[in-house]
């Protein structure tokens, strides 16, 4: 017998105990009977000012992200989800030994959606894609490891824009309008990425697919869609652009 309110999908997220975001950005995509889930794991609002600063917090996350797996399997879901796009910081050798991890601490139980793979599904389902502007919200390194990903996948990144947010929690306080002009500021290609789970980007990012003429995905955005799919969940959802809308 499913689960009473999860009847479709339950859905386990785990996600940076000092991420905002993700859980009402993915309560405003969730279809009827899909319920979700979130479990933090631990790292601290510490600076991240500085190269060596952000540099510690990627180890604070890696430290203990796969470690969490242990709280979200305990819920019995249907899939996982990896809110973070820490994983990509590896390049696209790091993402999927990061995956490998994560099922195997599930004993192949249960799939897991990666942000940097759902991005990756995203940007195939558009088609046409070669060229991508790249909108983060890491300090230089962040940015040249995102350029780094998106390289070994295949797509030319034609202008990166780092919004280098003080600490993991201030991220969320990044205001639409800075997140606006970051995309314009990187628009001058095939289509816009955002990667940052912790940026509030899923509505503006609609607003500017609309208005550019051309694919704009928020990461939040691609994980969701990317899990429910893979589960055959295939209701429209409107508000979030064309990914959730028609895909």
């Amino acid at each position: 017998m499913p689960d009473t309110l999860g009847w479709r999908l339950k859905l386990g997220v785990l996600l940076p105990s000092t991420n905002t975001s993700v859980q009402p950005e993915y309560e405003a995509m969730r279809p009827p009977g899909v319920t979700n889930h979130v479990r933090g794991f631990r790292i601290p609002n510490a600076p991240t000012r500085t190269e060596a600063e952000f540099a510690q917090q990627l180890e604070n996350m890696r430290a203990t992200m796969v470690d969490a797996m242990d709280d979200v399997l305990t819920l019995d879901p249907d899939h996982v989800i990896l809110a973070t796009a820490a994983e990509s910081a590896g390049g696209v050798a790091g993402a999927r030994a990061l995956q490998e991890r994560l099922l195997a601490k599930s004993q192949g139980r249960v799939a897991v959606t990666l942000g940097a793979h759902a991005i990756l599904a995203a940007l195939e389902r558009y088609g046409r894609i070669s060229s991508i502007g790249v909108v983060t919200p890491y300090m230089p390194n962040g940015d040249e490891q995102a350029r780094r990903f998106f390289e070994e996948s295949g797509y030319s990144v034609a202008a990166v824009k780092g919004l280098r947010c003080a600490s993991p929690v201030l991220i969320a306080h990044t205001p639409e309008s800075a997140l606006r002009d970051a995309v314009i500021a990187v628009a001058d290609a095939d289509a816009v990425v955002i990667v940052g789970t912790n940026l509030p980007m899923s509505r503006v990012a609609a607003a500017a697919e609309f208005w550019l003429g051309k694919p704009v995905i928020a990461l939040n955005t691609a994980t969701y869609w990317h899990a429910l799919r893979r589960n055959g969940i295939d209701d429209k959802v409107d508000g979030f652009g064309r990914l959730l809308s028609e895909f």
